[in-house]
């Protein structure tokens, strides 16, 4: 699975040049939370809602209003903007996206193609990658399976599984302490709960 299949392709931007007030207002208009920014069809930094609330002046400070919105509306993005951006490619692993965003602590990478911004990926974007991988959206029924980390398991769910003709749409593997796993699968089909019993009868711990 790679970022392409799940970053946002349509991907807005904003110039060094904007105000900050210029750039908060398009994040609420769009109803986007990052930005990246772009001159001259480069990536030059990137900006968060967070950074923007960061810079935003608090109720402690003695300016006046007016000072306020002065401010907000001459400041230049580019003076509050990451200038070291951490990025992608498009055909970066998902889980390497995701390992780069929780070293890095942050929430979203644009992703680069020949010097270009063609998407950017959220953390919200690896959740819904992760619930695909699960089958969370998937039909059937969820089953897990509980049993002994060895060689044959999968031999013998699929076995069972072809035997009852039940198909798997899903799988995926936790490792637990012990040396055992948890597999879980969703299972389509009319005899899922036959699959049960002939798992159960061969040792398998099914876990409800």
């Amino acid at each position: 699975m790679y970022v392409r299949q799940f970053m946002t392709a349509q991907v807005f931007t904003v110039g060094p040049d904007k105000s900050i007030a210029d750039t908060m207002a398009l994040m609420r208009e769009k109803k986007i939370s990052k930005l990246p920014v772009v001159e001259k069809g480069k990536l030059v930094g990137f900006v968060t809602d967070g950074d923007l609330r960061e810079v935003s002046p608090s109720p402690a400070t003695t300016l006046s209003i007016f000072e306020l919105n002065y401010l907000i509306a001459k400041t230049p993005i580019r003076e509050v903007a990451i200038k070291k951006v951490i990025t992608c490619h498009p055909d970066t692993q998902i889980e390497d996206a995701a390992l780069m965003m929780r070293d890095h602590k942050i929430g979203g990478l644009p992703v680069i193609e020949e010097g270009k911004v063609v998407g950017i990926i959220t953390g919200s974007d690896i959740l819904d990658a992760f619930l695909d991988i699960m089958g969370f959206r998937s039909p059937g029924q969820r089953v897990m399976i509980e049993t002994k980390d060895q060689i044959g398991v999968m031999s013998d769910l699929a076995l069972v599984t072809k035997e009852h003709e039940v198909n798997i749409g899903s799988l995926a593997v936790y490792h637990l302490k012990d040396n055992k796993v948890q597999i879980l699968a969703r299972l389509q089909g009319d005899q899922v709960d036959e699959v049960e019993k002939s798992l159960d009868a061969k040792g398998y711990q099914i876990k409800k």
